[in-house]
């Protein structure tokens, strides 16, 4: 039977990641091939041209254009202060002296003989690029970046918010189908990545945001909740840029959802180590995954090239349902029939057979689903 490939969503406690750090433009790489690096640690940086200010130097001094440079006591390229002296005349007998000072701190860039105007450029704006997790430096893209490789507890979620951050993982639930008080959060949890459980409230994030909390994995989160607290409808737009002071990570799916077994059982082990999520989600073409990266010890020799792998659905895998009804449910295939079938769009299509972790048998077209790797 040909084999049926499906999207993939990985759950596992050890496997070889590989994640590529690079500059959105051209700029300076900080470490080099075979060094270890920690998620916090630098490897790339560039800076972004400052703001343009226009000054107009030769009428605030008094003077044609032509005549700036002989009152000028700074020349294009040189470092200024705010408030430093750009430019002044003498006067006459000492007296109707005019002086301009720079009104930002930056640098001068130029100055025009012809419209008398001056440019000023404030300071260039630095972007970093930091490792986001531990390991060691693989490959270097030359005035780009890097690409880092390390072994891995790792969980793809599902929906995600939020940057990149690093913390350590604190369990605030005892079984995967437990929703928290958010009384339960304390200043204890301050820089903490808190696991809490079927569903993520509004409430629970508000409580989180204002401990300090850095991160937030949860099974479920209602849409609606999601609405309020970005202020806008999400719809299909690519997440992960939010500034809502911390990260969240959603595993199973939308509404309330008890928590995989297998993750929660994951987590669970792996409390008080330190892990790297982000929120960034793409569903469309180019599929992106919020993820749990928890770095384990490792020998380099374990480390070899990444091989990528292409999800196939086979009777016994584990699937997780991504289109209503049942979303977000687990499952494990029992069958993969041949033969088309027709849906209630009239259209015919493959589906699956499977069984669902509180039994229920289901039939489905197979883009329904995604493969949970192990």
């Amino acid at each position: 039977m040909a084999q049926a490939y499906s999207a993939g969503l990985t759950v596992t406690e050890n496997t070889i990641l590989r994640k590529e750090r690079i500059l959105p433009l051209k700029g300076e790489v900080l470490v080099k091939k075979g060094d270890k690096v920690k998620a916090n640690d630098l490897v790339a940086q560039t800076f972004l041209p400052g703001k343009v200010i226009p000054l107009k130097l030769a009428n605030k001094l008094g003077v044609i254009p032509s005549l700036l440079p002989q009152y000028m006591e700074v020349q294009p390229g040189d470092i200024l202060k705010k408030g430093q002296i750009l430019a002044k005349t003498k006067g006459f007998l000492g007296m109707f002296k005019s002086t301009v000072r720079s009104p930002i701190e930056g640098e001068l860039e130029s100055i025009s003989q012809h419209t008398g105007q001056a440019l000023l450029r404030e300071p260039k704006i630095p972007i970093q690029v930091k490792a986001f997790i531990d390991g060691i430096v693989v490959d270097v893209i030359e005035k780009e970046g890097v690409i880092i490789e390390n072994k891995s507890a790792y969980v793809q979620g599902i929906f995600g918010l939020g940057h990149e951050v690093n913390g350590e993982i604190k369990m605030l639930i005892s079984d995967p189908g437990d929703i928290i008080d958010p009384k339960v959060i304390t200043d204890e949890f301050k820089d903490k990545i808190i696991v809490t459980g079927a569903l993520l409230t509004l409430d629970i994030i508000k409580k989180a945001q204002s401990v300090g909390v850095k991160g937030i994995i949860t099974a479920g989160i209602e849409d609606d909740d999601i609405k309020k607290l970005l202020g806008y409808d999400i719809g299909v737009a690519i997440t992960g840029h939010e500034d809502i002071g911390l990260t969240i990570v959603v595993t199973e799916g939308f509404g309330k959802i008890d928590m995989a077994q297998k993750t929660f059982n994951l987590l669970k082990k792996f409390e008080d180590h330190q892990a790297s999520i982000h929120g960034m989600t793409q569903i469309r073409a180019g599929v992106i995954r919020p993820e749990i990266i928890i770095p384990l010890e490792f020998d380099e020799k374990e480390l070899s090239k990444v091989v990528p792998k292409v999800s196939t659905l086979e009777i016994g895998g584990m699937i997780r349902i991504i289109r209503q009804p049942n979303f977000g449910k687990i499952g494990r295939i029992t069958g993969l029939p041949e033969q088309l079938f027709k849906v209630e769009s009239e259209t015919k299509v493959r589906i699956l057979e499977a069984e669902l972790e509180d039994g229920k048998k289901v039939t489905l077209p197979r883009a329904n689903v995604e493969v949970i790797e192990a």
